[in-house]
Order: C-alpha cells, then structure tokens, then sequence
C-alpha cells in the first residue's frame, strides 16, 4: 500500500504479517494491532505523549535484571497477569482458585519435615501463626506425597531477598503432605507492603491515581505428579487493602481466618486446598 492513510494504516499493518507465520501468531497480532491502533485513534494520542511513553518503556527496561521484572510488576498493576491466569486456569472439577505466583518466589527452598517452623529472624511485635490444613482430590480424597512451597514477607513488608538483614530464605518453606493428605508449618502473621514503585512501575501507579499496596498473604504453590500445579495465596481476613489491592489478586474463596490459639503459636489457621487430578481428565499432567 503506497498511500498510508488514518483509514487504512490499520488494514496495512495487518496484512504485512507473512503468509508462513503460525496462525496462533496471526491471530494474537492481527487483533493486538487492531487494538493498539483504535486506542491511539480513540485517545486521539499526540506525539509527545508517544515520545513520552516510548522514554517510559526504555526507563521500565533499564531497571529490569534477574531479581526484578519490571514488565511483569507493570503488567501486574495493570491487571494483566491475574486476567491472563484466570483465562488459562479456569476452575473446571471444584478444585481451589489460583492466583499469580508473584515476583518473589525462589527455587529451591529449604526442605522442613511438616509443623517445622519457616521463621529465621525474630521481630518484635510479630506474631506467629501455625497454618495447616487437608490437601484433597476433586473426589474429597486426601491426597499424600503432595509438595507443598510456601513463602511470605516479613513483618517489615519485605521478602528475603529484598532485605540484606534477613537470613537466606527467610520465610520459605517445602513441606509434604502425610499420609492423611495433611500439611502443617509456622509462620508470622504477614503483613500489607507496598510493591516496588521506585521505577517505571511506581510512575505507572502515579499516572493512575493508584497506592502499591497489597493485602497480607501467605503464598503456596502446591504440587504433585499427575495433578495441576496450583499457584494461590491464602489471605488474612483482617488485614488491610483486600478491597483494593494494588495487583487485583485477591479471591473471596482464598480468604482464610487466624484464630487466637491454645497451642504453641499466638495464631492459627486452617485452609484446606483441593487439586485436580490431569489424569482423571485424560489431560497431560504438568
């Protein structure tokens, strides 16, 4: 097309795509262009705002490195990331809802025999919480030998690895569930913090009109061969921000209560999870 016009710039880019691309890629392409081209239209975007948003992108990629994705925090504050989970991980048999794994998780974490505690470091005025419960098929069946990761901030709103005065792993914990199906660890009570928001992603959240704050949680990622990994995080019923959480993760369903206790910990809280077996669907198992 040798005249571009507002009209058919559109039409053009489109029909650009190669003949031999996969079609997947043409579908993902053709209808991220038609949008990305009706909101420039729609906004009646100027060339500064372009100019700006293209320096905003560069500053987005500057700070990003192995710890940190900067992309993916923006995407989170976008909402992105939790859609895309609910659109790839639909509820299909009962079993438990998922949300976005988060930035924070690490490979590898210390493996603890069940009721071990995951706390390293003290903190004055923590409290601590024993959290267990049932991991059970879409059957109600208990299911053993399940690998549970568990991981949580500090009482300062800080992860481990964001903090040079917290032991390595600090608050993480592999458990695995016993023959009853059950899995059992202490923990701290977790607390809101706020997500990074010294960079792109911060000018992002000022841009909106929009705190960084998140709602206090403990993050599980639970799996088992022949079953779907589930990725959630379990949140505490009384904390702060689970109205307007700064990443739209929060789920009714994963909203879980600590009660005072008459064991060993301040708190305590159970929360049963159910996992859907891939092979009773006839799906590959991940």
């Amino acid at each position: 097309m040798r005249n571009i016009t507002i009209d058919n710039i559109t039409e053009a880019v489109v029909k650009s795509l190669g003949d031999d691309v996969p079609a997947r890629n043409r579908e993902i392409m053709a209808s991220a262009l038609k949008h990305m081209h009706d909101f420039c239209k729609d906004v009646n975007l100027t060339y500064d705002e372009w100019l700006d948003a293209m320096a905003w992108l560069r500053r987005a990629g500057d700070i990003t490195d192995d710890a940190r994705s900067e992309f993916i925090l923006i995407s989170d504050i976008l909402g992105v990331e939790v859609l895309v989970d609910m659109l790839d991980k639909k509820v299909t048999d009962g079993e438990t809802v998922s949300t976005v794994l988060g930035p924070f998780y690490r490979d590898n974490p210390p493996v603890l025999p069940n009721g071990a505690t995951i706390v390293q470091k003290d903190f004055e005025g923590s409290q601590s919480v024993r959290v267990g419960g049932v991991i059970r098929d879409t059957d109600g069946a208990p299911v053993p030998g399940v690998t549970v990761d568990v991981w949580e901030d500090a009482p300062n709103g800080m992860y481990e690895q964001q903090d040079p005065d917290q032991p390595d792993y600090n608050l993480r914990g592999r458990f695995e569930t016993d023959e009853n199906g059950r899995y059992e660890f202490v923990a701290l009570r977790p607390v809101p913090y706020p997500i990074p928001y010294d960079g792109a992603a911060g000018e992002l959240l000022n841009y909106m009109g929009h705190h960084p704050w998140r709602p206090g949680h403990i993050h599980f990622m639970i799996q088992k061969l022949g079953f779907k990994t589930l990725v959630s995080q379990i949140y505490d019923s009384e904390t702060d921000y689970l109205d307007n959480d700064s990443v739209f993760a929060v789920k009714e369903e994963l909203i879980g209560e600590m009660k005072p206790s008459s064991g060993d910990t301040d708190l305590e809280m159970e929360f049963d999870f159910t996992i859907r077996s891939d092979a009773k669907l006839g799906v590959a198992a991940e």
